[in-house]
Parts: C-alpha cells; structure tokens; sequence
C-alpha cells in the first residue's frame, strides 16, 4: 500500500482511512477457522456517524452486526474483542452465535465508546467484504421467444465449432436464467433482505418510475462480445443488451439503481458504471451449471482454474445474432443459488415501474 495512497472504507455514508498493520493471513473460512485483525493503537478520532447513549454509568452504544460476522470480533480464543476492551476502555456484550441481537458497547467515556464502535465498524465492513455475495440485483431476460433464440444459438454453435478447443455443450447459460446483472449483494440477515427490499421501493418512488415513464423498457438483446483479449482464450460469452429506442434509459437505471445501493452499504462499488450485458457461455458452467457469472470478479483463483474455449470461430459466424426483444418492467432482488417455479432465480424483492 503506498502512504500517500491509503485503502478507503465508506461504513455509513463517511469515509475511513484503513492504517497499514500486520495481519495474520486470512484463510478460507470455517467456523473453527482462527481469525485475527490488526486493530490500530487506540487514537481513533471520535466522530458523530452514530447514536451515543448516556447512562448511570457512562456511555452505551448499540450496533447492529449479522450474527455470521460475529467471529471476527470475537478473534481467535477472544483475542480481538479482548484488544478492543483493553485499548479503549470499554466492555463489548456480544449475542451467541447465530442470534440476531445488538451488540452492545459501555464505557465510563465517550471518546472509548466511539472509539470501540469505529472499530468494530472497520472490522465488520473489512470481513464483509471477504463473504461470498448471496443476493443480486437483476433484469429477467428469459421470456419464452428468447429462451427459444438461446437454444438455437447453442444448437447451431455446436453444429458449426463443437470441434474448436474447449467448446461444449456445458458452457452454455440455462435460459431460463438467463439475465442482467446490476450488482452483488451480501446479505447476511434478514434484516438487510427487508433493508434491501425497502430501498429498492424508495428506488421506484425517487427515479424509477420517472426514468421508465410509467411504460416498460423495450430492449434488444443482440450481438455477442468476450470478456478477455484473446478470443483464442475464451472465458465469458456474453449478448449485449440496448434500448430499442435508442435512449439511454435502462443504463440510467441501472447506474442509478447501483450507487443508492453502493452508497447504502449494502453493495460494493466495482465499476463506474454497470455493464449492459447477458453471459451466453461462460466456463464456470463447466464444472457447476448453477454458477454465477459473478464469482468470476470475486477472486482471481477461478480464472486459474478454468478452461477457456477457443471462440474465434464463434465470433466469426455468430457475431450480430439477434436473441430477440425483451419488455422489462421490473428488477429483482435474486437469490443466488436458487431456483423458483418457472426455473428463474428465487425472488426476494421486487421492484416494478410499469
């Protein structure tokens, strides 16, 4: 990390410098698994990004953290909450494991109690990070006459390539999953689904509605595209997805859509803007055809274990294919992993802006 450069952490709507520390390698995740953070040296500058209760006898603080989160403020053999205590001078009341409650900080001084609740901030937010993503937001793209464009384009692409290195029938998308992606969602609880599903209708109520004009998008999915350089080396396959007018209405949208959920906390913030597209073939489906295209940005070891295809001939005879025209009137809350009665992604919040 350069000094002049620190890593930045927004927790709340302000921005924290995260000091550079000695951490004990952060392995793979399991229950048992020993956890460590660095915690600084106890100068954290108070702040007012939170409510401070005056008691009898001091100063309280409650915070709301996921109960899978709880292990990394506990530590290994307690050493991280035994850390925070000491060098701020505060006691941390934290729930059993899996119950959903408060932890609670008190302290004879306010600075300690702000100090410990900053803390306890950073850690959360810098393990968050590091937790697989568990919901998305999407567009459906997976209408009848479309899910019949993407059965055809397998069916005549292994007629024509099935010879080329890597190309099989695996690669390809299930159509009824077939879908845009905004953003990546973790969510822990189910206080930050209902957290998620409420800003998703102050989305529709703040711009959705306005953008879409009370009238669904009509959109193009058309033409197909590659993730990395080397068409030789294929990883990602994807159709890009148009406004049939022109306009730039469903980018607005999205991009919109992506910085209220980026400045709630709720999502990270990994492009500038959100990417128009459909993922076709992709070679995480070789191994596990419920896979996310997604995970393809969440740690680099995947690419390592892929086996990319050769897609040049793909490109050369199926560059412009056209899957169709889609109306869109609603994104989704998706849940990863799942499956509801019509073979798309469960839904856990809806919203609709026509």
């Amino acid at each position: 990390m350069e000094v002049m450069r620190p890593t930045l952490i927004r927790i709340g709507g302000r921005i924290y410098r995260k000091n550079h520390i000695r951490e004990k390698a952060h392995q793979p995740e399991e229950e048992d698994e020993e956890v460590y953070a660095g915690l600084g040296d106890g100068t954290d500058e108070p702040c007012d990004a939170f409510v401070i209760e005056e008691t009898e006898r001091g100063y309280r603080c409650a915070v709301d953290v996921p109960s899978p989160l709880y292990k990394y403020i506990i530590g290994k053999k307690g050493e991280t909450k035994k850390k925070l205590e000491t060098e701020t001078r505060t006691s941390i009341s934290i729930p059993k494991p899996g119950v959903e409650r408060e932890i609670v900080i008190t302290g004879q001084h306010r600075n300690g109690v702000i100090s410990a609740r900053t803390r306890i901030d950073v850690l959360v937010e810098s393990f968050r990070k590091k937790q697989p993503f568990t919901h998305f937001l999407s567009f459906a793209l997976n209408q009848p006459a479309i899910q019949e464009k993407l059965l055809q384009f397998k069916k005549e692409v292994l007629e024509k390539c099935s010879s080329d290195c890597g190309v099989s029938s695996s690669l390809f998308q299930n159509p009824a999953k077939f879908h845009m992606t905004i953003g990546t969602l973790v969510l822990l609880n189910e206080q930050e689904i209902q957290k998620a599903q409420e800003l998703l209708q102050k989305c529709k109520e703040e711009f959705a509605d306005a953008i879409a004009g009370g009238e669904p998008l009509t959109v193009e999915v058309a033409s197909i595209e590659y993730m990395n350089d080397d068409p030789a080396m294929m990883d990602v396959l994807y159709a890009k997805v148009t406004m049939k007018d022109g306009s730039n209405k469903l980018q607005q949208l999205a991009d919109k859509l992506m910085d209220r959920f980026v400045t709630s906390g709720l999502m990270l913030k990994e492009w500038d803007r959100v990417k128009l597209h459909a993922t076709v073939m992709n070679t995480l489906f070789r191994k596990d055809p419920s896979a996310d295209e997604q995970s393809s940005t969440t740690t680099g070891k995947f690419f390592r274990e892929r086996e990319s295809f050769d897609g040049r001939n793909i490109m050369k005879l199926f560059e412009k294919f056209c899957f169709g025209d889609v109306q869109l009137n609603s994104v989704y809350l998706s849940q990863r992993f799942s499956t509801d009665s019509s073979g798309y992604y469960a839904t856990s919040g809806q919203l609709t802006f026509s």
